[in-house]
């Protein structure tokens, strides 16, 4: 019976806006949902799902790029790769001879490193350490046994293996079949409480690749990276989550350990289990192999607080790209009480044919291929940016363009937003929402967050309350005090053509 009522609340939450029947369904997740903390901290979301035998496992870290130290930017999401690499009984052939070479790696790499970065080393020496030091690399690979971890994931039936790094959190997922569910507890709790940081230097190299990929060989990347560093002047959203590449190749291992140590505490994790499991059964699992994680030193989130802009700041870049518009507005954090009208406000200006962008700047007069408005760039828990983004059309000038822009920013704050509008708009939100409840995974992922970040899981509902209340008033409101010149930060991609001229 419970089965159908979760299907009957999905389609009746995606069919209407009442606050009734948000509530309606909030109180049939309220059934299925329990939560617990152990005693050190940890906590634990178990949502009940019995439709097929599987669970999805998501293993949310309150820790993310903003809490990199100065650097040391990147080394969040370094920690999340060498996080499947395996552990001391998984993905090597002999980890006592292996962790002695290691410690012996490390140390040839520190004295490379030293040489290099900071010189007095003549090109002969500066060769024989840094042989020294692959040499050794070479040494300890060969105990490795690659990809270890993810196959006995994959061996027992296990599917969607991954992670996702960002500026405010860490998250780690994966679904099993349901009589599996042991196995997870004792391969998760293996790599959080004994992360051996196996092929660290190897996948330093994946990742300075990664980056080369997705920001410096990448227009779009190396713009919003400009972007962030422009927009923020102080707060740590202005660092690239992938990090700057010296930083990268100057972390060791050291650097690493320290880092775990301050942040993957058990006060900082969330884990949430959605699908056909039993409560009592989760709750006896997280108590074996979870109980045991300690925490150690207490490290303060930030402080760091980003002073108000005073005046519109510009760049420009010149390539044989494709020409590129953004602009950046200050705005605030998830938890601010204007954040649903803002992501409204996104929704009505850039979301499909009929919105305000698409309608005036692609179809009406023909300057732009694409158009989109983003709120809450990069991150949730500081404040963040109101983001828009465009193309322009083959000899279209980037002035004449954002100037068209302008002018339907300046319409909604003088004119407003429809009812028609608003209602398309939440709607939409709306249906975003409960489509990402689907599934187990999606389910495990957004309540997970929740309740690490937003005070619970109750809040993911709490939000469609937050959307049913605001009018349009409200959406002309934040659009009047955000979206002005002096809190804007504007990037251009200009065209640089062979005559060695510039044209947009």
């Amino acid at each position: 019976m419970r089965k159908y009522l979760f299907c009957i609340g999905l389609a009746f939450l995606l069919g209407s806006g009442h606050l009734a029947q948000a509530r309606s369904y909030l109180e049939i997740f309220e059934d299925k949902v329990s939560a617990f903390t152990l005693k050190n901290g940890l906590r634990f979301l178990v949502i009940e799902r019995h439709q097929a035998p599987v669970a999805s496992f998501v293993t949310f870290v309150d820790v993310g790029s903003v809490d990199e130290p100065r650097g040391h930017t990147g080394i969040a999401h370094l920690f999340e790769h060498l996080a499947f690499k395996g552990t001391p009984g998984i993905g090597t052939s002999n980890w006592e001879q292996e962790q002695k070479i290691l410690e012996r790696v490390d140390a040839a790499y520190i004295r490379w490193l030293e040489a290099k970065y900071l010189g007095g080393a003549e090109e002969a020496q500066l060769s024989k350490f840094k042989e020294r030091f692959e040499k050794l690399r070479d040494e300890a690979q060969q105990y490795v046994v690659p990809n270890a971890f993810p196959k006995v994931i994959e061996r027992h039936g296990g599917t969607d293996l991954n992670a996702a790094t960002a500026k405010d959190y860490t998250m780690y997922f994966c679904s099993l079949p349901a009589n599996r569910v042991e196995l997870w507890f004792s391969l998760e709790s293996d790599r959080l409480l004994r992360p051996v940081f196996r092929e660290f230097y190897t996948e330093k190299q994946v990742v300075l690749e990664e980056r080369r990929m997705r920001v410096d060989s990448n227009p779009t990347g190396r713009m919003i990276e400009e972007l962030l560093a422009l927009a923020y002047l102080a707060h740590p959203y202005r660092a690239p989550t992938i990090g700057w590449s010296t930083d990268i190749i100057s972390t060791t291992r050291e650097d690493l350990r320290r880092f775990y140590q301050q942040h993957y505490r058990p006060e900082n994790l969330t884990v949430a289990v959605a699908g056909d499991v039993d409560p009592e059964r989760i709750k006896e699992l997280a108590r074996t192999y979870f109980g045991p994680m300690k925490s150690d030193e207490l490290v303060p989130k930030i402080i760091t607080r980003e002073p108000p802009q005073r005046g519109e700041r510009e760049f420009a870049h010149l390539g044989p790209n494709q020409p590129m518009y953004l602009e950046a507005y200050h705005t605030v954090d998830q938890a601010h009480p204007h954040t649903p009208a803002l992501d409204l406000l996104s929704d009505i200006l850039s979301r499909g044919r009929v919105s305000r962008l698409y309608r005036s700047l692609v179809e009406e007069q023909g300057l732009a291929q694409q158009v989109q408005a983003f709120n809450g760039f990069p991150g949730d828990q500081y404040p963040a940016l109101f983001l828009v983004y465009a193309i322009p059309r083959k000899g279209v000038d980037l002035d004449e363009l954002s100037a068209a822009l302008h002018q339907e920013l300046e319409q909604i704050k003088s004119q407003g937003v429809t009812l028609e509008e608003l209602d398309r708009a939440k709607n939409r939100l709306r249906a975003d929402l409960v489509r990402g409840l689907k599934s187990n995974l999606g389910l495990a992922r957004r309540l997970a967050r929740a309740e690490a970040q937003e005070g619970g899981w109750r809040r993911v509902f709490d939000y469609l309350d937050r959307l049913d209340g605001i009018d349009p008033e409200t959406i002309q409101l934040v659009a009047t005090e955000y979206l002005l010149p002096e809190n804007r930060t504007v990037g251009r991609m200009l065209h640089q053509t062979q005559q060695g001229g510039n044209s947009s």
